[in-house]
């Protein structure tokens, strides 16, 4: 077990004492380190600070930029790479389709974004426990979710892990140190920063990364869980998708910052503002993230700068605030799939023929799970009441009473046919 961090340790208030020279220059107590004095009073005009850099490795051509390192990905793991990301855009396509038919309530799409999870993905450890927010599918499937999971969970079958309790999009998975995706907005981040001080008291060799989009940081949990992580000196890694639209606002009307990364220096925590739609420069970043973070125990921002090609959900019609020809320009100029297809192509470990391969037979596999999935019947109706207590409290035994007497009562007004054992279902297991 590795010793607890220096800062945990609390500093002696005599160290932050300052001698009468050194008070004559600077500053140096609670409050502020080593903040220097001027006799010239000073604004700080934000417009005039240029923005971050963005960290790019490979050129949309394919070639590679930052030539001081080699990729440090083999075939096989690239094509696995490049595999992800092309089933999840398939995937998107025909969950799409299918919310439209009502066969299920609800999708989120991940065009634009794939680069920015499987690249991340790809940096992790299976120790590493992740917080997701919901655009993140493309690491689910690069740390091993199957499409037969993803599906169960999308169709609230009794082979969901959440026992159909969540609304479709909202993964987990306890053999993944995946923790379930919630609906309300930002709520994941102070979460992700009180497991990540966990891990540090327990000593692991692991970290956490939390995701979420630049709308997320919005909201009062951001600063609250950036504040935690850096003043307990938590190993994480916050992963910012800045895709430029918060639903339906634009990010330049969320904020008049430069951007996410710049609130991370504003609390003290280490930065990376990194090309999204490049995947190997997304894999350089989060690696080096998780590296001084697992160090240093400390947190690290991550900021992925890309482009949400599709609407934000299935409820959503972004041609209401956006033009048809800014998201396919996006689409065409930039897209991340279609650069690391270049790279392997100029890699000579791709060819149309197997392109051509991977989309039919990835196309086929996405619809047998999908047609699968569908057919499962739902789970036991008993898991309304489970797994919230560790016995169940009377108040909620008189309600499993109660709607067991409606159901006998009134058999011919509830099907419950697609229930895992029907009306049996809502009997305690033996």
């Amino acid at each position: 077990m590795r010793a607890l961090h220096s800062s945990m340790i609390s500093r002696d208030p005599a160290s932050l004492a300052q001698s009468p020279d050194a008070i004559k220059t600077e500053l140096d107590f609670p409050g502020s380190l080593h903040a220097k004095f001027t006799n010239k009073l000073n604004i700080v005009d934000p417009s005039l600070i240029n923005p971050l850099d963005i960290y790019r490795v490979v050129g949309v051509d394919g070639n590679q930029l930052d030539t001081s390192f080699d990729i440090d990905v083999d075939k096989p793991l690239a094509q696995k790479m490049y595999k992800d990301m092309v089933t999840i855009s398939i995937l998107d396509t025909i969950m799409f389709d299918a919310q439209r038919q009502g066969r299920l309530s609800f999708y989120m799409v991940n065009a634009g974004e794939e680069a920015s999870a499987v690249g991340s993905a790809s940096a992790l450890k299976p120790e590493d426990n992740i917080f997701f927010q919901y655009r993140e599918a493309g690491a689910l499937l690069h740390r091993g979710f199957t499409l037969k999971e993803m599906m169960s969970q999308l169709y609230a079958n009794k082979d969901d892990y959440g026992k159909g309790r969540n609304m479709p999009v909202h993964y987990a998975s306890k053999k993944l140190n995946i923790h379930p995706i919630s609906s309300p907005l930002a709520t994941q981040l102070p979460h992700a920063a009180g497991a990540a001080y966990a891990l540090k008291m327990r000593g692991q060799d692991a970290i956490v990364i939390c995701y979420f989009g630049e709308g997320a940081a919005s909201e009062g949990d951001f600063h609250a869980a950036l504040n935690i992580a850096a003043t307990r000196s938590c190993p994480m890694v916050f992963f910012c998708r800045n895709n430029g639209y918060a639903i339906s606002t634009p990010s330049l009307e969320q904020y008049k910052g430069d951007g996410i990364a710049s609130r991370g220096v504003g609390y003290g925590i280490d930065t990376i503002r990194v090309d999204g739609n490049d995947i190997f420069a997304v894999r350089r970043a989060t690696q080096q993230a998780r590296e001084l973070a697992l160090k240093d125990q400390k947190p690290v921002l991550i900021e992925a700068m890309s482009y949400r090609i599709a609407h934000h959900s299935t409820s959503d019609d972004s041609f209401a605030y956006r033009s048809k020809r800014e998201v396919e320009d996006w689409k065409r100029k930039d897209n991340p799939i279609t650069r690391m297809r270049k790279w392997l192509e100029i890699k000579g470990w791709w060819s149309e023929e197997a392109e051509t391969e991977l989309r039919a037979s990835t196309r086929k596999e996405v619809l047998k799970a999908f047609s699968s999935a569908e057919k499962v019947k739902k789970p036991k109706i008993k898991n309304i009441f489970d797994d919230t207590y560790e016995e169940l409290p009377e108040k909620l035994k008189a309600q499993r009473k109660e709607l067991a007497e409606i159901l006998d009562t009134y058999p011919d007004h509830y099907d419950l046919s697609h229930f895992e054992n029907g009306r049996e279902g809502l009997e305690e297991d033996k």
